[in-house]
């Protein structure tokens, strides 16, 4: 029963993280904008992953993020890995394949790929900041695409929040889905020891400071 409710709960979180990317670009706005071409690699770089799972067994061995193994490769190699089953995996390059596009769309291809990246990297970073340098030993963050994909989902969240809906305008509703992300991703961390929930709340806070940094060479939503 935990895992069917850990398992809802993080899904829940993707479903928020969706609608504010929505509500961000506009459901009007998608049949027109332009192939995601950033996105489009980078799920396929994911994909590709998979295949070569099937193709070869010592795939996870060789490149996942087992902290008893050794390799400079593994914290980025082991995000394109996958060990949640067929469903599991299939979510994990489903929800990539939507928060890369919708990232792509609002930030950028440079910028998603560098939150992207962000979302990889900085989680281990700010762990190692408060003294809880040791990595996971559970088998199930040795490999998976979901942290980095809900880092990249909460910044859309964020942006939501400080930019508004696509026309430039940020109703009550909008700014209650946007803050939601955060809320919930906390509530979840400190209930279930979530780590999606955790991640959530870090790209809110980077998108949050991306927003400012970069939202003049952002493209334009329209």
């Amino acid at each position: 029963m935990d895992a069917i409710i850990f398992n809802v709960t993080t899904a829940a979180l993707m479903v928020l993280m969706f609608k504010a990317g929505m509500a961000l670009l506009g459901e009007q706005t998608l049949r027109r904008r332009s192939v995601p071409w950033a996105a489009v690699a980078l799920t396929g770089l994911a994909a590709g992953a998979v295949v070569l799972q099937l193709c070869w067994s010592g795939a996870m061995a060789a490149l996942d993020a087992d902290p008893s193994k050794h390799g400079w490769w593994r914290v980025l190699t082991s995000v394109f890995m996958q060990n949640g089953g067929i469903g599991g995996g299939a979510w994990n390059l489903a929800t990539l394949a939507a928060m890369a596009a919708f990232a792509e769309w609002f930030w950028g291809g440079p910028l998603m790929l560098g939150l992207f990246l962000t979302g990889i990297l900085l989680p281990e970073r700010i762990d190692a900041l408060f003294g809880e340098a040791s990595r996971s030993t559970d088998p199930r963050n040795f490999a998976g695409s979901s942290g980095a994909t809900y880092f990249l989902g909460a910044t859309l969240a964020a942006a939501l929040l400080l930019h508004g809906g696509h026309d430039g305008k940020g109703s009550r509703q909008e700014q209650l889905l946007a803050l939601g992300v955060p809320v919930f991703g906390l509530v979840l961390w400190f209930a279930q020891s979530n780590g999606h929930g955790l991640v959530a709340a870090y790209g809110f806070a980077v998108g949050a400071l991306a927003w400012f940094a970069f939202r003049r060479l952002r493209p334009a939503l329209a």
